[in-house]
């Protein structure tokens, strides 16, 4: 494993001639890229002029999202891995100079049925396995020997905008973790999902340490803007809940509105940028949150109904309160670093809601 400190260097430093020829470009891996971000990023390290393994549980799956991703096809390989399988990610790792860790378990509904050792089975069926799989595939880039940097994919529900006298904070960044004991003591909307990212990237931040691994870790807000995934994406209909009425989602984004005094937003291109930099930085270290900005629901709600007229009356009056004074988010961590936000929250509206119209998931207005 590379020493920590040294970044990865992007194709144009890295393909310095040897011998005859010029070097290849470096070769990444993306776990989850059937996924919104996942797919995204597969898209963006292209471009940029990475060879890219792609990984997913079902290759047909990744084949039929990443199929309209055109620029550097012939860098693109797909692998089946599966986060439950002790090596399955051995192969896709094997000649990466870096792994973007994107995937993680999203099957955390808990049934009724095991309400009796609710705790327990999340513990055991849930949580454990979850952690197990992101353990297992940095024991991937540990026997690959070649992986120099890892940027673990993180999200802002492991924060909280509360102090420990429940005291709204005046700026909200990564530094700002949610005590695991309220998590579990409350029960929060998404708790298991909370639990869940935490005790993962706690662990793959403790296994590094112990295994020579430099890892970094990139904090999401609500990420938006086009897709290539099949379906629109769960946090775009999130966004997008307030127009579409959508209850149980309606009622996710009030919770996030009501944990932090705002709605922490990113567009997706930035968000994969973000991850790109996090990589090539030799300075990058610890936890950068990625979000442009935190936004009233009011404001929100405004934008997507200058952006979809036939909104109307279905917005609903819970977003007509201005009156809170919402946190600063700041990813001063990130800004430091030498990234810049390309796209605004009007720009996560837009590309979002113009997508939604060619997708049709929402409908066109009629002319």
């Amino acid at each position: 494993m590379g020493s920590v400190g040294v970044g990865c260097g992007s194709p144009d430093e890295e393909q310095q001639t040897e011998g005859s020829g010029p070097l290849p470009p470096p070769a990444v891996c993306v776990t989850g890229s059937t996924g919104y971000v996942g797919s995204w990023l597969v898209r963006t390290l292209l471009r940029r002029g990475y060879r890219v393994h792609a990984t997913a549980r079902d290759t047909g799956k990744a084949l039929q999202v990443l199929a309209v991703v055109e620029e550097g096809r012939d860098r693109l390989r797909v692998f089946r891995a599966d986060m439950g399988e002790e090596g399955s990610f051995d192969a896709a790792v094997t000649g990466c100079v870096a792994l973007f860790h994107v995937a993680a378990s999203m099957d955390l509904h808990v049934s009724p049925a095991h309400q009796d050792n609710l705790e327990e089975h999340v513990r055991s069926s849930m949580l454990e396995p979850a952690t197990r799989g992101t353990i297992n595939v940095l024991r991937s880039c540990v026997r690959a020997g070649t992986v120099r940097r890892v940027v673990f994919t993180s999200s802002v529900s492991t924060l909280t905008a509360v102090d420990a006298v429940g005291r709204r904070k005046a700026v909200l960044d990564e530094s700002c973790l949610r005590a695991l004991d309220d998590v579990w003591r409350t029960k929060p909307v998404g708790w298991v999902y909370i639990l869940s990212k935490r005790l993962t990237e706690e662990a793959a931040f403790r296994f590094a340490r112990e295994n020579g691994v430099h890892l970094v870790s990139l904090v999401l807000p609500t990420v938006a803007g086009p897709f290539l995934t099949t379906s629109v994406p769960t946090s775009i209909q999130l966004l997008l809940s307030p127009i579409t009425g959508d209850p149980k989602l309606y009622s996710v984004l009030a919770s996030v509105h009501a944990r932090f005094g705002c709605v922490p937003l990113a567009h997706v291109q930035d968000v994969c940028d973000a991850h790109v930099l996090l990589m090539e930085a030799p300075r990058a270290e610890g936890r950068y949150l990625c979000a442009a900005g935190g936004y009233a629901a009011a404001q929100l709600a405004r934008l997507l109904a200058s952006r979809y007229l036939p909104a109307g009356d279905r917005l609903s009056k819970d977003f007509d309160d201005v009156s809170c004074s919402p946190p600063v988010v700041s990813s001063r961590r990130l800004l430091d670093l030498g990234f810049r936000f390309r796209h605004d929250v009007e720009d996560v509206v837009k590309d979002s809601v113009a997508q939604c119209l060619a997708h049709g998931f929402l409908e066109h207005p009629e002319t």
